[in-house]
Parts: C-alpha cells; sequence; structure tokens
C-alpha cells in the first residue's frame, strides 16, 4: 500500500529497522535512532542494489517519487543510478574549483607572501563561474579561452594574461596528483592580447632629481612618511619590503638591513648596505616607532604597516603626477643613474636590486659576489644624492672623482 504524509510524518522508530514501502522499490527507512532515509531498491546487471534518496523530511514523499521515476528511466537507459551518482561524487573532488583550493593551500604551507596568495585568490574567482564545478578532466582550452575572453572584454589584458597563467599552474598541479592529463592553457600562449607595457614613472634627470629630494625634505606629512621617501631614495627596495619593514632586520652595528625570504619578492633572504645617511634616518626614525616592531606602522594600528598607497599620496602631495614620479620609480632612478655613472659593475648594481640571475649556475656562483663593491656603492650613491640636493638650474652638472672605487 502507498505511504502518506501523514503516515511518514507519523512512523515512530522501533527497536529494530523499520522499513516503509511505496511501491517501485521506493522504502522510508525508519532507524532505531530516529532518523527516516528514503531508499530504492532495484536490480542492475543480476544484482540487487540500492540508491539513498536523502532524508525525510527534507525529501518529501513527493521529491522521492520523482527521485525514484528518474532513477527507473535511467534503469531503463542501461544506466546504473547508484554508479552515476558515485561517479558524479568523485567529479566533485576533481573538480577546478577544489583542485584549485588544494593549489592555493600548497602556495601557503610553502611559506608564498600574503600579496601572492591573494592575488592567485583574486584571479581564480574570475574563472570559478565557468570552471569551477566542472571535472578538470573535462575542460579544454576552449572554455578557458572563454573565460579569458571575459577578463578581456573589460580591458583587462595583463588580468586575463596572469589569470591564463595561474590556470595553467592550477593544471600542472592537477597532472602532479594525477587528476589530469595535459594542460590546456599551453595552446593559448597567443590567443590573447598583449597588453601595452607602461613603465612606471621615474625621474633620472639629475637635475630633477635633486628637485625631488628638496621637495621630499620639506614634506610637511607624517614624519614617518617622509622618513621612507628618503629611504627610498637612499636604497631603493621594492616599496613594500620598505613599508613593512620591522627594526628587527636591521643590523646597525655591521649596518646592514636584511630583507627575510618571507617578505622578500625573490623568496630569498636580501641583503642592503647602510649608508651614513641612511643610518642617520634611522636614528631618527627610532625615536618615533622604535617602541613597536615595525619602521612605518599605520597611524590605525601599530601591528601593521601603512598602505600601499601611503608613498605615492605623499608624491601627490608634493605635487608630482603618476605620469613623473612613483616610489617604485626611485629603483629605475638608481638603476639608470648607477649604470650612467660608469664606475660600477652591472652585476653588481644588478644585485642590489635584487633582480634575479636567470642562470642557475651562475647564481649559486655570484650569492657572495660584489659584495664589498655594493657597500661602496650604497655610500657612494647617498653622497651622490646629496650633491644633488645642491643642483639648481644654473650650476653645472658635475661628479666627483673614483674615490669610493
Amino acid at each position: 500500500m502507498p505511504l502518506s504524509d501523514v503516515k511518514c510524518r507519523n512512523a515512530r522508530p522501533g527497536s529494530k529497522l523499520q522499513k516503509l514501502s511505496d511501491g517501485g522499490g521506493l522504502q522510508l527507512w525508519v532507524q532505531p535512532a530516529g532518523s527516516r532515509l528514503w531508499r530504492l531498491a532495484y536490480r542492475f546487471g543480476g544484482k540487487q542494489k540500492l540508491l539513498a534518496l536523502g532524508t525525510y523530511p527534507l525529501v518529501s514523499l513527493a521529491d522521492a517519487r520523482e527521485a525514484r521515476d528518474e532513477a527507473k528511466r535511467r534503469l531503463m537507459a542501461g544506466i546504473d543510478p547508484a554508479r552515476e551518482k558515485q561517479d558524479s561524487k568523485d567529479d566533485s573532488r576533481d573538480n577546478f574549483r577544489v583542485i584549485s583550493e588544494e593549489f592555493v593551500a600548497k602556495l601557503e604551507k610553502e611559506g608564498r607572501a600574503d600579496r601572492t596568495i591573494t592575488k592567485t585568490k583574486w584571479l581564480l574567482s574570475f574563472a570559478y563561474p565557468g570552471l569551477g564545478d566542472q571535472s578538470i578532466r573535462k575542460i579544454d582550452a576552449a572554455a578557458i579561452l572563454k573565460v579569458l575572453r571575459e577578463v578581456e572584454v573589460r580591458g583587462r589584458y595583463e588580468s586575463a594574461r596572469r589569470l591564463r597563467s595561474t590556470i595553467g599552474s592550477v593544471f600542472r598541479y592537477a597532472i602532479a596528483t594525477a587528476r589530469a592529463e595535459t594542460d590546456p592553457t599551453s595552446a593559448l600562449k597567443d590567443a590573447l592580447i598583449r597588453p601595452t607595457v607602461t613603465p612606471r614613472a621615474a625621474i633620472t634627470a639629475p637635475k630633477r632629481l635633486g628637485a625631488l629630494l628638496r621637495a621630499i625634505d620639506s614634506f610637511d606629512g607624517q614624519p614617518t612618511t617622509r622618513a621612507a621617501l628618503k629611504l627610498m631614495a637612499l636604497m631603493f627596495p621594492r616599496p613594500g619590503e620598505l613599508r613593512a619593514a620591522a627594526w628587527a632586520e636591521f643590523d646597525f652595528d655591521n649596518a646592514v638591513w636584511t630583507i627575510p625570504e618571507a617578505r622578500a619578492k625573490m623568496r630569498r633572504p636580501h641583503s642592503v648596505p647602510l649608508s651614513a645617511q641612511a643610518l642617520a634616518i634611522l636614528d631618527q626614525l627610532r625615536e618615533i616607532s622604535g617602541h613597536g616592531s615595525l619602521l612605518f606602522p599605520s597611524v590605525r594600528t601599530t601591528k601593521r604597516p601603512i598602505s600601499d598607497n601611503t608613498l605615492n599620496a605623499a608624491l601627490r602631495r608634493l605635487g608630482y603626477s603618476k605620469d613623473e614620479a612613483t616610489a617604485h620609480g626611485f629603483r629605475a632612478t638608481a638603476s639608470s643613474l648607477l649604470n650612467e655613472s660608469g664606475k660600477w659593475h652591472p652585476d653588481a648594481i644588478e644585485r642590489q636590486l635584487a633582480h634575479v640571475e636567470g642562470n642557475n649556475v651562475r647564481r649559486a656562483y655570484a650569492r657572495g659576489e660584489h659584495w664589498d663593491e655594493r657597500v661602496k656603492m650604497m655610500q657612494w650613491w647617498a653622497d651622490h644624492l646629496d650633491e644633488l640636493r645642491l643642483l639648481h638650474h644654473d650650476h653645472r652638472y658635475a661628479t666627483r672623482d673614483a674615490q669610493y672605487m
């Protein structure tokens, strides 16, 4: 006799499992513990099988009957509904979102920078609507290109290219964990619009640089921000490395700032020789922020550094547009003028900029190279900046002799 909603609601547990039949193999199992489960008994390939259809009352009697009828249709088509359901579960474990999250977790365990993790998650968020619930084995180049085109149409050409690279990393991780055979992104290398690279604005003319340095000296904002701009000019690190600098990273006895691997962009420690001028600024800065762990704490909390935009905002306040000067531009300024001076080995300059050497053998060999030269170079650079501060429009540009060589 078919079940009714009243009978299902009033079914009470007993000391043993009760099976209430609705017909066509559909049963409501009433467990001794009180739960009521829908089950479909059927035969496939000559074997008795069972399919779970959910829990009552979350799955109503009408829903259970509909699921039974759909399972019967699958059986008539020669499909085992229990096997199909299991395959679907397997696909969910191998879908793009699950594997992407595993890949991000791997990056976190490797100690990648927070900014890298955040950027990776942000990029993958563009892929999830189109690819997230698909089995990674079933995703082809055309499906990925569709996702990338959706980013491109917004004018985000560089983001589209980085997304392709990130999706490729997820696929290579899936290959390594035996959940994919190929990386479809390799076929898309030339399919995307190549963005026009706009270099960060930097001042390289000596007189204009002198004017910028004088403007920084007269900056009337936060003293810590003024100190940060001065140190950017003197040491030309990556802005993120300086703004998050901690006092524990500085060896004042040996005049060295060591940026730890966890914060260095190239994922290895980077040492910066400290000139006399840099040490003097740091001594003044310690009177302001030396009581905490960070050189440049946020005005809101001493536990976090100043924001990404603080230094660029200060340059705008000084009257320099984003097309004239940026915090990152101090690196290009130093690179250009140090190379133009002809006083320093190009490798010493590259090492001070913490650029990666492409050749593994040469990189290993050069790890300790040029330190003495870099110490002299950084003091020469600091003295040179002092000279540029004194330049006026009617003065002829001159350099000192090779006393630092």
